[in-house]
C-alpha cells in the first residue's frame, strides 16, 4: 500500500501533488493510500489495473480531499473487461488484475471549469463507497463499457452539470443506492443513450438538481431533473426507482424523472421501468414520459406539481395506479397540477388519489385528460375538488372511465364538468360513476361518443 506522504506529497492545499500520488501509484501495489489532508492536483490520477493489477484508493474516514485543478477527472479508472455480467464471458486477466476496484473515503472538489471527479472506462465491479465529489463539471462519469457497478453511501453535490452520468455507455447490472445526489445543475442523474440496462436506484436522496432562477428554459425546452433518461440513440431498460425522495424547486422546463426513449421502430427507446414507492414533488413536472413503454408507476406520493403530475407523450402499457397526488400549497397559489396523456396506447390509471387539480382552462383540460389516446382505462379513482373538470377525453377512441368517484365537496362548486368527452372521440364506456358538484354539468358526452350507463350523480 502506497502512501502518498512518503513519495512526497504535501496534502497542504497548495503543493502540487500529482507527480508525488502519481509516484506512489507507480511504486506501489496499486493501493493508493491518502492520509489526513488537502492534495491539489493537475493531472488525473490514472489507474489502469491492466498495468496496477488489483487497485484501490482509500482515503482516511473521509479526511482526505482532492483538489482537481486541471482538466479531465481527478481518478480515472481503466480496466480492459469486453464480455456481459456472465462469468463466462470474462478473460482470466480480467478475473486475475482488473475486477473490483474500489474508492473509498475520499472528498473531490472541483477547481477547473471542466474538472472530473471520477471516470470510469471498461471496468467491472467498481464500487465507489463514503466519497463526495463537489463543485466539479460532472461527479461521476461511466464512459464506453462497464459492468457491475456499486455507487453506497456517497454524497455527490453542487456539480456544474450532472451527479452521477452514462454517457452514451454500455453498461448493465448497476446499483445506486443510499447517497445523497442534490444541486447538480442540469441532473441528479442522467443516462444518454448507450446501452444501459438493470439499473436500481433505491433509497437515495435526490434533489435541487436545476438551476432555478438562471437557467430558465427558453422556448419550452427542458431544464434540469433529479433523473434524466434520454435513449433516443440507445436504450434505457430494465429499471428501478424505489423508495426514494425525488424534489426540488419549481423551474420552468424542469422535472422530477424525466424518460424519454426513441421514435424509431428499432430496440432503442426506453422500456420496463418501475417507479415506485417514491416522494415527488415541486418541480413544473413530476414526470416527463416520452416514446417510453411498459412502464409500471405505484405507490408514490406526488404533489405540488407546477404544470403536470405526469405527462406522457407517444407512450404505451403505462400502468399509473394507487398513487397520492395533491396540491398542498395554499389557495392564494393557483393549482395547475394534472395528468395528461397525449397520443398513447394500452394504458391504465388506477386507483388514484387526487385533491384539487387545475391543469387545462375552460375550454380544455380536466385533474386527468387524455387527448388522441386509444385503449385507456381509467378505473377506480378518487378524484376531489378538480378546478376545472375531473376527466376529459378529446379524439379518444376505446377509452373506458369506470367506478371513479369524482366530487367536488367544496360549498361553491368550482368544477365545470366531472366527465366531458370531446372531438372525434367514439367507442368509447363511461359507467358506474359517482359524480357530483359540477357547476355545468356532470357529465357531458355528445351521442356517438360513448355507451353512458349506471352512473349516479349526487349532490
Amino acid at each position: 500500500m502506497a502512501n502518498v506522504t512518503h513519495f512526497g506529497a504535501a496534502g497542504d492545499g497548495k503543493t502540487d501533488d500529482t507527480d508525488a500520488l502519481l509516484h506512489a501509484l507507480e511504486a506501489g501495489d496499486g493501493v493508493l493510500r491518502l492520509n489526513k489532508g488537502t492534495y491539489r492536483i493537475t493531472r488525473p490520477i490514472v489507474i489502469d489495473t491492466t498495468k496496477t493489477g488489483y487497485a484501490a484508493v482509500r482515503g482516511e474516514g473521509g479526511t482526505s480531499r482532492i483538489i482537481m485543478a486541471g482538466p479531465g477527472p481527478a481518478i480515472r479508472l481503466v480496466g480492459d473487461h469486453r464480455g456481459t455480467a456472465s462469468p463466462k464471458s470474462y478473460q482470466e486477466h480480467t478475473w486475475e488484475q482488473e475486477r473490483f476496484p474500489t474508492i473509498s473515503g475520499i472528498e473531490i472538489v472541483g477547481a477547473h471549469p471542466e474538472a472530473v471527479g471520477i471516470e470510469l472506462r471498461k471496468t467491472t465491479k467498481t464500487t465507489i463507497s463514503q466519497v463526495l465529489v463537489r463543485k466539479c463539471k460532472t461527479g461521476i462519469h461511466l464512459v464506453e463499457r462497464n459492468r457491475d457497478f456499486i455507487l453506497a453511501d456517497s454524497h455527490l453535490l453542487d456539480n456544474e452539470e450532472f451527479g452521477l452520468f452514462f454517457d452514451r455507455c454500455n453498461l448493465h447490472q448497476i446499483i445506486v443506492h443510499g447517497n445523497h445526489i442534490s444541486w447538480n445543475k442540469k441532473a441528479g442523474i442522467k443516462s444518454l443513450d448507450g446501452d444501459v440496462h438493470n439499473l436500481q436506484i433505491t433509497g437515495n436522496d435526490i434533489e435541487y438538481n436545476n438551476h432555478a432562477g438562471v437557467d430558465e428554459s427558453p422556448n419550452g425546452e427542458p431544464r434540469g431533473a433529479e433523473i434524466w433518461f434520454e435513449a433516443d440513440e440507445g436504450v434505457i431498460s430494465e429499471v428501478t426507482i424505489a423508495s426514494n425522495t425525488i424534489q426540488a424547486t419549481v423551474q420552468p422546463g424542469g422535472a422530477n424523472v424525466r424518460i424519454w426513449g426513441s421514435k424509431k421502430d428499432s430496440p432503442s427507446g426506453a422500456r420496463l421501468i418501475a417507479i415506485t414507492g417514491n416522494v415527488l414533488g415541486s418541480q413544473t413536472r413530476g414526470l416527463d414520459l416520452r416514446d417510453a413503454h411498459r412502464i409500471a408507476i405505484s405507490g408514490n406520493t406526488i404533489y405540488d406539481a407546477a404544470e403536470l403530475s405526469l405527462y406522457a407523450k407517444d407512450c404505451s402499457g403505462i400502468a399509473f395506479g394507487a398513487n397520492t397526488i395533491a396540491w398542498s400549497n395554499p389557495d392564494g397559489n393557483t393549482p395547475r397540477d394534472g395528468f395528461l396523456f397525449e397520443d398513447c396506447d394500452n394504458c391504465s390509471l388506477t386507483g388514484l388519489v387526487t385533491d384539487r387539480l387545475g391543469y387545462g382552462n375552460a375550454k380544455a383540460g380536466a385533474a386527468i385528460t387524455l387527448v388522441r389516446s386509444t385503449d385507456m382505462a381509467v378505473t377506480g379513482c378518487q378524484i376531489t375538488d378538480s378546478l376545472i373538470r375531473g376527466i376529459e377525453l378529446i379524439d379518444c377512441h376505446r377509452c373506458r372511465i369506470s367506478d371513479n368517484s369524482i366530487i367536488d365537496r367544496r360549498e361553491t362548486s368550482r368544477m365545470r364538468e366531472a366527465i366531458r368527452i370531446s372531438g372525434n372521440s367514439r367507442d368509447n364506456l363511461v359507467q358506474n360513476n359517482l359524480v357530483g358538484g359540477g357547476t355545468e354539468t356532470a357529465i357531458d358526452v355528445p351521442q356517438g361518443t360513448a355507451t353512458v350507463q349506471g352512473n349516479v350523480k349526487v349532490l
